[in-house]
């Protein structure tokens, strides 16, 4: 069927192109109660399991106890120099409750000796010790950690306090605390690399007079090519878990495991979904900023057609395995009315995924383009409607 250069001009115009299949395509099995494997570049989700339902994360949470402190250190409220006095009350509080950095009381210990008591260690007593010396009491300083919560976007998590003790109204989700661990890890480079560390000596053993070493619960920093973090956690009620990541090639995943039975099914699960991850998929340039992706027609301007371009880059996580095809349509309405500025948001890329939202990439005006005036506008509207486009 062929259409006039009038009905043409009012029509929208529909490329279709293929590509691989997106991410999301692919299925994988996990033990875990909880689950999510993210890209960060991208964002994509490569996989997910019970990702929006809050749970007890345990130690875990303690992540957002460091966030804080980060975020002060960055900011120049705290320096890793400063240092905090252990309360006797804490000390005899915490000093045999769940996991611990043996600290006495009485004791001056630097902020930057309490944040690896709390990365490799695991210590609760470290985390109410750091929270009473910033924020005055611990209460104050979980008020904190809910108002940052609030801010960064959080929508499923909830914190009564700064260790991960088992509290009903303690909770958090596995997308929270990706959400979380990907923050940290791009607003703190230099203080991430804290969580790397596989082992961190504090204290003397009373019974031996030797120091007490302790190491990183963490198996991706054991035996996963890239891992360098995050934290593990585990209660009788939450089970075990980890929100790990590791960097490849500069590729970059942050993986969250909840829920499991044991030690070594939490090392099990989150080694064999962040290898799958870097296995199965890979990240492709499908636009770089400026690239041009169609030339429309104009009408009744002074150039008889423009550049329809891309601002920036469009980057996307596809599977590698699967080879279903992926959509992508260019709609625009053709021709485009003169007078055009330069920028000027035209047209629309939208990618359809199996099984995801769809994306959509704005395309804007590659160049501007005048209007012509007088008879230079009658000649240029009867040249559109013989041969369906003016010259340039």
């Amino acid at each position: 069927m062929t259409f006039s250069p009038l009905f043409r001009s009012l029509a929208t115009l529909i490329v279709v192109l293929a590509l691989p299949a997106a991410a999301g395509a692919q299925r994988y099995n996990t033990e875990a109660e909880y689950a999510i494997l993210v890209e960060v570049e991208t964002g994509a989700v490569l996989f997910e399991k019970n990702a929006d339902t809050p749970f007890p994360p345990a130690s875990m949470s303690k992540l957002m106890t460091t966030y804080l402190v980060f975020e002060m250190i960055k900011n120049g409220e705290v320096s890793l120099d400063d240092t905090i006095e252990v309360a006797t009350d804490t000390w005899r509080k915490w000093r045999l409750q769940g996991s611990t950095m043996f600290l006495n009381a009485g004791q001056e210990v630097t902020v930057s000796d309490l944040l690896r008591g709390i990365i490799v260690q695991s210590g609760n007593d470290a985390c109410v010790v750091l929270a009473e010396g910033v924020a005055g009491t611990e209460a104050g300083y979980v008020q904190w950690m809910n108002d940052k919560a609030d801010e960064i976007g959080l929508l499923d998590s909830h914190f009564t306090n700064t260790t991960g003790w088992p509290d009903e109204n303690h909770v958090m989700s596995a997308r929270d605390l990706a959400r979380l661990a990907q923050m940290m890890i791009q607003n703190f480079p230099e203080l991430y690399q804290i969580y790397s560390e596989r082992s961190f000596t504090y204290g003397t053993d009373p019974t031996t007079g030797r120091p007490i070493t302790q190491s990183n619960r963490n198996p991706l920093l054991y035996g996963v090519e890239g891992g360098d973090g995050l934290k593990t956690g585990h209660t009788e009620e939450s089970g075990y878990g980890l929100t790990g990541s590791a960097l490849r090639d500069g590729r970059r995943l942050i993986m969250v495991v909840g829920g499991l039975p044991s030690i070594s099914s939490r090392a099990k699960e989150a080694r064999s979904l962040i290898n799958w991850g870097f296995r199965n998929f890979k990240t492709y340039d499908l636009f770089a900023a400026g690239d041009v992706v169609a030339d429309a027609d104009v009408w009744l301007g002074k150039r008889g057609s423009l550049p329809l371009t891309v601002e920036s880059d469009v980057r996307l996580t596809l599977s590698r395995s699967e080879r279903n095809r992926m959509i992508v349509k260019l709609a625009y309405d053709n021709p485009v009315p003169a007078p055009i500025v330069q920028g000027q948001p035209l047209a629309t890329v939208t990618i359809a995924l199996p099984d995801k939202d769809a994306i959509e990439i704005p395309l804007v005006a590659g160049r501007a383009v005048e209007r012509v005036s007088g008879f230079g506008r009658l000649a240029a509207a009867f040249e559109y409607l013989l041969f369906g486009s003016a010259s340039n």
